[in-house]
């Protein structure tokens, strides 16, 4: 541990980079149970509710945790049918109705990769189902999906785990016991950001050459959103509408609120205000390109965000916490502490004043502050610590989420850490749309 003594006697003027998670394990098995060594016929079967970007490389990462096996995919375009069997095998169950994966009994557990507008039902129907679940982030796309999630999973007693992989990172791990060791002092400023530069960074996916209603269930797809003619750009671009995504703030900002919650410990602000505008993406879609927010906490912190799909350097994604005595940053797979010890010593301005009036502050000053000694600790200091080349956090987190399957034990990121991520990010899409200053009890999780 990096605690504010052996900071100063070790870190001083140099960098110092330091190796963390000797392998990719080493998180999931301190923050859930160990699995159990797995029988060759003792699989965790799973299915796979959404098959798009996002389903299909969740779906790869939890296949590389020992012990899981796909058995079925369900996805609202037939071309993604198709191509997970080329994927995984000829085998795999494949439909258009996820609910004909949840009444399978051979199903254990869950991928909901859905558009945001079906992480509720998709989840619920799965957890009433007897399916343990993985939902990806943003847990919910209205403020009432949040409630009915935490309660279906209560009442089922089915495990829910939510899809931000920040919580079961070694590099957040460690940014953690970094602030609670106290190495930047007390904490009054969190900065983060995600900035984009590309198309596809900027949601303009490609859409496949036989996009038709023939091979797109659109009536499935559109579910409880406003019912329109077929749309292939709102099908396979959904993130750039408000009836299917929930913009940047569901997308990007409540990765930030994740990380920014583990690493403090709070549950989420009190007061949000955000503003922004579609600068530059101006293709139909009704949600900003750019959008920055300020929050304040109870804990006696403000967090600043910011998205910019505009942005013109490379895509980057950090965040930056300020304390009392030093920083500390996120970037990548790494985490770096510059500390600079508060001044014991106020300091005077005394240049005004005439000479015998000088010489009196002075005496007075130094007899109330001695000049330190010249062999004392260092003033600043600096520290690295990075992730081994090739972790993967993704990998940690359906680690976690599969050992929990395994061992009945709490998850990582349950639906009520879930819930307030995203409760909070969502903070950012209502201010800016009424353009006013919107208020949040993040122990209640309400709007108030």
């Amino acid at each position: 541990m990096l605690d504010r003594r052996t900071f100063l006697k070790t870190a001083g003027l140099a960098t110092a980079e330091t190796l963390i998670a000797p392998n990719l394990h080493v998180l999931a098995q301190t923050q859930a149970e160990p699995a159990s060594p797995v029988a060759a016929n003792d699989h965790i079967q799973i299915a796979l509710i959404g098959a798009g970007g996002q389903g299909q490389g969740d779906t790869k990462v939890a296949l590389q945790v020992p012990g899981v096996k796909l058995v079925a995919v369900a996805d609202c375009y037939q071309g993604r049918l198709d191509h997970s069997k080329e994927l995984w095998g000829a085998d795999v169950f494949t439909t258009r109705d996820y609910r004909e994966i949840l009444a399978r009994e051979d199903i254990d557990a869950v991928i909901v990769a859905t558009p945001d507008h079906w992480h509720k039902q998709a989840s619920i129907d799965s957890m009433r189902a007897g399916k343990d679940v993985y939902c990806e982030k943003p847990m919910i796309h209205l403020y009432s999906d949040g409630p009915e999630m935490i309660e279906a999973q209560r009442s089922t007693g089915k495990i829910l785990q939510i899809g931000s992989q920040r919580v079961s990172s070694v590099i957040y791990a460690k940014a953690k016991e970094l602030l609670a060791s106290g190495a930047i002092g007390k904490l009054n400023m969190v900065t983060a950001w995600w900035d984009r530069n590309s198309a596809i960074g900027a949601w303009d996916y490609t859409i496949p050459l036989d996009a038709s209603p023939e091979t797109c269930d659109w009536p499935r797809f559109l579910g409880t959103a406003p019912k329109i003619p077929f749309s292939a750009e709102q099908f396979f671009q959904w993130r750039k509408w408000k009836a299917y995504g929930s913009g940047v703030a569901g997308d990007l900002f409540v990765h930030l609120f994740s990380g920014t919650h583990f690493v403090t410990g709070a549950h989420g602000p009190t007061r949000a205000m955000a503003t922004g505008g579609l600068r530059y993406w101006k293709d139909g879609r009704n949600v900003p390109d750019v959008m920055l927010a300020l929050f304040d906490y109870p804990e006696g912190f403000n967090l600043s965000l910011r998205v910019n799909f505009v942005d013109g350097g490379a895509e980057s994604e950090g965040l930056i916490f300020t304390g009392s005595e030093g920083t500390m940053e996120i970037g990548g797979n790494a985490v770096s502490v510059s500390r600079v010890p508060r001044e014991k010593a106020p300091g005077y301005t005394i240049t005004t004043f005439t000479k015998a009036m000088q010489q009196r502050i002075l005496e007075e000053y130094r007899q109330k502050y001695p000049t330190p000694h010249p062999l004392g600790p260092p003033l600043a200091g600096f520290e690295k610590y990075v992730a081994e080349h090739g972790y993967s956090d993704s990998y940690s987190h359906f680690y976690n989420f599969f050992a929990s399957v395994r061992s009945r034990k709490p998850v990582v990121e349950d639906a009520v850490f879930g819930f307030r991520a995203a409760g909070a990010a969502l903070l950012s899409n209502r201010s800016y749309d009424r353009d006013a200053i919107v208020h949040w009890n993040p122990q209640q999780m309400k709007i108030v």
